[in-house]
């Protein structure tokens, strides 16, 4: 008999224990406060990084404004294949992401860079111009953590050589910052359903 899922979650859970906790809730409540007063969220990244970037503004921006009053003002740098190509084309792939942001972003918006290895070339130059800009960066990375570990003001980073394992934890970092600006982490555990009536019930 075969052990796949258990040994993969098995990893998934050791990873997890080696996590900064006091870094991730740091770089919730950076995003709390941009949002609070206002600022853009920006995101990029490549391959899986780039769809989890997507994920985030997906999640975020529809959750976060139908749960509060006030808006939140996230963009991907990923959506308009239009200018990626065009960036790509004219200028070079390198620099896809900071050309972007010279004509988004303004100081003190928050751009989300993330990579795997932590140097992907075009997100690295896109946090050194966003940190020029005066805009807060917040690098998600893994492995050594490459340079992104070291040039964003803000780091989460998963110690791990398995770019898997740094994707699940990057993609639940998305999670959490929607539950906590949602109005909180939920109180449901596992194995508990919630009743329409709102109360949680153990599941039969």
């Amino acid at each position: 008999m075969t052990r796949y899922a258990r040994d993969y979650f098995a990893k998934l859970k050791a990873t997890i224990d080696l996590m900064d906790f006091a870094e991730i809730d740091n770089c919730v409540g950076v995003i709390e406060r941009a949002w609070r007063e206002g600022r853009q969220i920006l995101t990029l990244g490549n391959g899986g990084s780039a769809m989890t970037a997507i994920h985030y503004i997906t999640d975020w921006s529809k959750m976060i404004s139908n749960q509060n009053d006030k808006p939140f003002y996230g963009r991907t740098l990923l959506d308009n294949i239009g200018m990626l190509t065009a960036y790509a084309n004219d200028v070079s792939y390198a620099d896809i992401f900071s050309e972007q942001l010279k004509h988004t972003a303004t100081k003190g918006d928050v751009v989300i860079a993330i990579s795997g290895s932590g140097n992907s070339e075009n997100v690295v130059r896109a946090v050194r111009l966003a940190n020029a800009m005066g805009c807060e960066t917040i690098g998600l990375c893994g492995f050594n953590g490459g340079q992104l570990r070291q040039l964003a003001k803000h780091t989460i980073w998963v110690d791990i050589d398995d770019m898997q394992i740094c994707e699940d934890l990057h993609a639940i970092f998305g999670h959490i910052v929607m539950q906590r600006l949602c109005g909180g982490i939920t109180d449901t555990m596992p194995g508990c359903r919630r009743s329409l009536s709102g109360a949680s019930t153990e599941a039969k």
